[in-house]
């Protein structure tokens, strides 16, 4: 008999897909829709509620209300995070303690031995019983990189239907099986931040207004204004509005004295950081490595050495110089398709 599996179904496509190819494979199962206290029910929401998507999938679905869970672990993260001058990352955070921790130990107690997700990644067991994590086949949207915090106990539980699929392919299933999602557009990395309603979701959560504050340059000269740092992160060219022989670039986020620091791009680029809070998913390294690292989502990775400085800490050497090496976003590193791990990248002043 195949083991029960819950599926954690957003509303999105991906989900109802993943449940559908699993129902279709015979696997016992149910749904799982879990509430962050954030929602807002008006956003391009166009099908039908979720209930209704457990009667597409021939299966039930448990709500569960996650919100205090939710603010404590992620939320909070992301305001504390902004407020301190770094670029936090959401779903790093969200992924290990919520889906896969919170959401988790929910669906053993309603029996299920696994969670699936409609994540673009793939998960295989070795020989040796270890749980390795690999890219997902479609590269516009695997999303392995996001998932690079998870434990050895997590990826031992978590199953990946969409893996080695495309996104095309992904939708042509959807139409094929008459699923209609109940959200239209793709989700995003802050899901719960309306648009553009950043400086006010900080001050409510956060407890803190941000305030106009000096625009200056290395050498120190100021050379504008900035209406609040929160609305801007490390590499950042919109938005500054200070006039230049050549465009100004967000070197730096000063939150003790409430100072953007702009510069050319060429200062931009560094050639180390340091990534804590390391999450090995691979046996840890006992000494230099060389591997591949991706210091946001949406970049490209990059040859580096990886010096570890701890269990849970390393100095990252890029072969070549990086541009916006950003404090608080992820370093992910990949051996090929496959992720060894990931950490935090620190501001360079505890690099």
């Amino acid at each position: 008999m195949k083991p029960c599996i819950a599926v954690a179904l957003s509303g999105g496509v991906d989900s109802m897909v993943a449940a559908c190819l699993l129902k279709q494979d015979g696997h016992e199962m149910f749904g799982l829709h879990f509430l962050t206290g954030f929602e807002n029910p008006s956003a391009d929401r166009r099908g039908p509620d979720i209930q209704s998507i457990g009667s597409q999938l021939g299966i039930q679905v448990h709500v569960v209300n996650l919100s205090a869970e939710f603010k404590q672990h992620v939320v909070d993260y992301f305001c504390s995070t902004y407020l301190a001058g770094a670029t936090p990352n959401p779903c790093m955070v969200c992924n290990p303690s919520i889906k896969f921790g919170t959401l988790l130990r929910h669906a053993q107690e309603l029996g299920a031995g696994y969670l699936a997700t409609g994540h673009y990644a793939v998960v295989q067991r070795d020989d040796n019983g270890r749980n390795r994590l690999f890219k997902g086949a479609d590269p516009n949207k695997e999303q392995s990189y996001f998932l690079a915090r998870l434990i050895q106990s997590q990826l031992d539980k978590a199953i990946f239907p969409l893996g080695r699929l495309i996104k095309n392919t992904v939708r042509e299933i959807a139409v094929r099986n008459g699923l209609r999602p109940a959200w239209v557009a793709e989700s995003q990395d802050v899901c719960f931040i309306p648009a553009g309603a950043y400086h006010e979701f900080l001050y409510k959560l956060g407890g803190r207004r941000s305030e106009p504050g000096p625009i200056e340059t290395l050498d120190g000269r100021i050379v504008g204004e900035h209406q609040g740092l929160h609305a801007f992160t490390i590499g950042q060219r919109r938005g500054i509005n200070c006039p230049a022989a050549e465009p100004y670039y967000v070197l730096r986020i000063d939150t003790g004295r409430n100072r953007l620091i702009v510069g050319a791009k060429k200062d931009l680029l560094t050639t180390e950081c340091r990534v804590t809070q390391i999450n090995w998913i691979a046996p840890p390294p006992d000494g230099p490595i060389n591997v591949l690292t991706r210091v946001r989502y949406r970049t490209r990775e990059t040859l580096a050495t990886v010096i570890p400085l701890s269990a849970d800490s390393a100095r990252v050497c890029f072969d070549s110089p990086q541009s916006a090496v950003t404090p608080g976003q992820a370093a992910v590193f990949y051996d090929g398709d496959e992720v060894l791990g990931g950490g935090f990248i620190c501001p360079r002043s505890e690099s």
